[in-house]
């Protein structure tokens, strides 16, 4: 791509952004995706993404070129992630009831599309959702739904006139360890339902004073999205680490909540038990004191927010919390900002919280918006996630862009997905992947190595030999191969063995014993080529020559044997040759 001027490139950005706060994304015609010139270009790994309305999930590099996709029968559901070894973790959407952020299920997907785990999680009133993540033990972590009837909310306090269709739909998270191809086992479960207060009905479960109680959900809290039956909308989900911790983005109380994953079942349930000694009761809350009655609607800081995550150690802020405000009725205006906090944890990964007051910080660390700050809205999904660089890499969902920006809060590279269509680029989030971590394909290649040749054999006998195959391509790379010797027409042959599947490079060179049964042809020399294929890829071959000479059968010579035997006996008794006068 032609390098720009800098004060090009700034001009060509405000104009971007400016476009961008329409609804309607970019024509096709501006796909626009723009590289600072070399010396200040800072991406250069690849993103991962899957269109909400789109059935491939696309790998693009800092150029705006796909690398590679993967296709897929459903559109997502709607997080994907990069696993490596180019392998990825998919949601999908199973069906569709109306639920924003409806996923049914999960697929890890290689290079090639081959699918080899395919999880569902809708039934029985549960369904996943939105986001998920997958953890160091190989396990997933998955938002759901489960469904309550009205009067299960009624009996946990819920005000009847706030439940306004015949189900009640609390959100729980499940861990699942991967069993089989389609099959999983729920580990650790955390459900809300366990964990709740209210102060509408004292006959009622849950009775109690919800100020005195931050570490329970209020069950008649709930400013946004009242009319539906989704309470909660948790819209994204990170995991710790260091703390053994999850924190999970909750829409509809403008909050982000951490809870303890070191819990058994049973403790999560309860309040006691795990690292914490709280169970799965709420550790820290973030956001919105009005949820927990600490605070008024002047206190709230998050507005219909998404992506909360932990930075990662070694990037900087390691530790914060990033998390995509969305700022749906921000009262400074309808505006979204990527904001930074350091929440008051101790290296125990215990929160302060001051007596009768409300969890801090007061301000934020760090914030992203645009000028003017109405020009960059998303109103509903987004993310962003901090970069090794320390930038920070921006996904604008509602307009389908990716941009990163500097901690100055300049804008150092920008692309406008136009998959797949430029009317229809919505993307939930991205997956920033670091250049050295995706890998090549794992493509295998069929090397032998040896030949067969046979001099001087009786016809009709049978002869051995062998040679040598091996997978030569990239690490991990599997290889199916087998022996063709159909342009062989002399000789019987058997070959031991005569293929073999899933040869990896790390396996080396496997021996493969040949016996053949010589043709009854004397004096005769045949000559062939056995060819050694990859089942899976016709051009992958290699060939083992072959040659094998049968000898005469002569007639006795009675002269020259007996001269043959003179010589012998001569050689024996020498003084004979005296007597004969033989040299």
């Amino acid at each position: 791509m032609k390098h720009v001027t800098k004060s090009y490139m700034i001009a060509l950005s405000v104009i971007f952004l400016f476009i961008g706060t329409s609804l309607t994304p970019l024509s096709l015609s501006t796909n626009l995706y723009q590289t600072i010139e070399q010396e200040e270009r800072t991406i250069n790994g690849q993103i991962l993404f899957s269109p909400l309305f789109g059935t491939t999930t696309y790998l693009i590099d800092d150029t705006g070129t796909v690398q590679h996709t993967w296709s897929s029968s459903y559109t997502p559901g709607a997080a994907t992630y990069w696993l490596g070894d180019g392998t990825i973790l998919r949601t999908i959407r199973t069906g569709f009831s109306g639920g924003s952020g409806e996923g049914g299920g999960i697929q890890k997907v290689q290079w090639d599309g081959t699918i080899v785990w395919d999880f569902r999680y809708n039934m029985n009133g549960k369904i996943s959702h939105h986001d998920i993540k997958p953890l160091p033990n190989g396990n997933v972590l998955m938002i759901a739904w489960e469904t309550k009837t009205p009067a299960e909310a009624i009996a946990a306090g819920r005000n009847p006139n706030n439940i306004p269709g015949p189900t009640f739909m609390p959100d729980h998270v499940i861990e699942v360890q991967p069993t089989g191809p389609t099959s999983g086992t729920i580990v650790w479960e955390w459900q809300v339902w366990d964990h709740l207060i209210q102060d509408f009905d004292p006959s009622k479960e849950n009775y109690g004073v919800v100020s005195e109680h931050p570490e329970l959900v209020d069950i008649n809290y709930g400013t946004f999205f009242m009319s539906t039956t989704d309470w909660l909308h948790t819209n994204s989900i990170d995991y710790n680490p260091e703390f053994d911790q999850i924190i999970l983005s909750v829409h509809n109380f403008n909050e982000i909540w951490i809870i303890d994953h070191s819990t058994t079942i049973q403790e999560a349930a309860s309040h006691m038990g795990g690292s914490s000694g709280k169970g799965g009761d709420l550790l820290y809350r973030w956001g919105n004191p009005e949820a927990y009655d600490r605070g008024t609607a002047g206190d709230q800081k998050l507005f219909s927010q998404h992506d909360a995550t932990w930075i990662k150690p070694g990037y900087l802020g390691e530790g914060d919390i990033l998390v995509f405000n969305n700022g749906i009725d921000r009262p400074s205006g309808s505006f979204s900002s990527v904001d930074e906090i350091t929440p008051p944890v101790n290296s125990n990964g215990q929160y302060y919280l001051e007596p009768g007051s409300s969890y801090g910080p007061e301000n934020l660390t760090w914030s992203y918006a645009s000028n003017p700050a109405t020009s960059f809205f998303s109103y509903f999904m987004a993310g962003a996630q901090r970069l090794k660089n320390g930038n920070t890499l921006i996904c604008h969902a509602d307009a389908g862009k990716f941009f990163e920006v500097t901690p100055e809060k300049e804008i150092v590279w920008q692309y406008v997905n136009p998959y797949p269509t430029s009317n229809m680029n919505q993307v939930f989030k991205i997956d920033y992947i670091q250049p050295e971590e995706p890998p090549e394909p794992r493509t295998p290649n069929l090397e032998c190595t040896g030949s067969l040749s046979w001099t001087n054999i009786k016809p009709g006998t049978t002869v051995s030999g062998s040679f040598q195959v091996q997978n030569i391509g990239n690490a991990g790379s599997l290889l199916n191969w087998t022996v063709n010797a159909s342009s062989i027409t002399w000789g019987t042959w058997s070959f031991a063995p005569a293929s073999g599947e899933d040869l990896t490079p790390e396996d080396g060179q496997i021996t493969v014993h040949v016996s053949v049964v010589a043709p009854d042809e004397k004096n005769t020399e045949f000559q062939g080529d056995i060819r050694i294929e990859n089942k899976n890829n016709a051009s992958d071959f290699d060939i083992v020559p072959v040659s094998l000479k049968t000898h005469v059968t002569q007639s006795l010579d009675l002269g020259r044997f007996y001269e043959g035997l003179f010589q012998r006996f001569l050689r024996a008794f020498p003084i004979l040759r005296y007597f004969f006068r033989y040299p």
